[in-house]
């Protein structure tokens, strides 16, 4: 008898990874309108371009696995979630999933590691090299050079990377592809990182964070939210650095205080601020920074290159089979 039950329960489990129920919340934003989400045999899976927040109970009821890129699943809608084994967070940061209440429910919770690098670590190049050479500014006055009675014309400063000083916070696998690129413009980098100095990257030294505020040209911030980063950038840390500094965020939003960003903007207490990132996407309409002087933001896309966003799909598809299967990889809730 005891052997039958236990054959009852295996088929039971089988009949679950045989005939999983997929729901994807905001596929869109990876496909977008030039990949599409593949299915996968034994898996039935709805695709979702969006969900709003009154929409998502509703869609996940009776998944056994649901993915999401945005749509924050928090701990209350776990609960309400009986079906629910598997959650895979569409992005590295996975701070939209209440990971402790999915582990006390026994419910997997899988992130998408490293699938960006590359990209971001080259947005982060393209809002610098746009601000020291003020790319879009002459390609957008090209109209102009035909009046200069000289055969080059410009009405901008233009500064050269190289033997200046990039300071990094964190030095993950985005902030060492970052450091690397650094080094290879011939600039001076230093990073605020917890790994030993002989285990660095070469022309990449250890500092303190105070040490990286005095003498950085440019600062990237490459660490993740946590109550200890909120704000690591606020109006004292800004009082710190030097008035013509770069400060460029690829990370996340709140890792600055952005109206203390704008006052040194507008005040002239800083030399520029990049960001890709903001504390509320999209930006609420009276965001300060939006018309903030010298602050170039691009919308979130650092991610999102073709190639970045291949990777995110087949790394997403990956972790469900492993799951499927008994074998979970990239666990965050452990």
């Amino acid at each position: 008898m005891k052997g039958i039950h236990s054959f009852l329960y295996f088929c039971a489990e089988l009949k679950i990874f045989l005939y999983m129920k997929v729901v994807i919340l905001d596929g869109y934003s990876v496909t977008q309108e030039d990949l599409q989400w593949p299915s996968l045999p034994d898996m039935d899976i709805m695709v979702y371009d969006r969900t709003s927040p009154q929409q998502t109970l509703e869609r996940c009821q009776g998944a056994e696995a649901v993915l999401t890129n945005k749509v924050v699943l928090n701990a209350e809608l776990i609960a309400s979630l009986p079906c629910l084994k598997y959650v895979g967070v569409l992005a590295t940061g996975y701070n939209v999933v209440d990971c402790e209440a999915a582990r006390k429910g026994g419910i997997i919770v899988t992130n998408i590691p490293a699938y960006s690098t590359a990209s971001v670590a080259q947005l982060v190049f393209a809002h610098l090299l746009n601000v020291s050479n003020s790319v879009a500014h002459y390609a957008a006055s090209a109209d102009r050079w035909p009046l200069s009675p000289d055969f080059t014309w410009q009405d901008t400063p233009l500064t050269e990377l190289a033997g200046k000083t990039f300071g990094i916070y964190g030095l993950g696998a985005i902030g060492t592809a970052v450091a690397h690129i650094a080094v290879a413009f011939g600039m001076k980098v230093l990073a605020v990182t917890s790994k030993m100095p002989e285990v660095l990257p070469a022309g990449v030294a250890k500092a303190d964070w105070e040490e990286i505020l005095e003498r950085a040209d440019v600062l990237s911030l490459h660490c993740p939210l946590t109550p200890q980063t909120k704000e690591l950038v606020n109006a004292k840390t800004l009082a710190q650095m030097r008035p013509n500094a770069i400060l460029i965020n690829t990370g996340r939003g709140p890792l600055v205080n952005e109206e203390a960003v704008a006052a040194a903007l507008h005040e002239g207490r800083l030399g520029a601020y990049c960001a890709d990132v903001l504390s509320t996407e999209p930006p609420a309409a009276d965001n300060p920074l939006l018309s903030a002087p010298r602050c170039f933001l691009t919308p979130h896309i650092a991610w999102a290159t073709h190639e970045a966003r291949m990777r995110l799909i087949a790394i997403a598809l990956d972790n469900l089979k492993a799951f499927a299967e008994g074998q979970p990889i990239n666990v965050v809730n452990r």
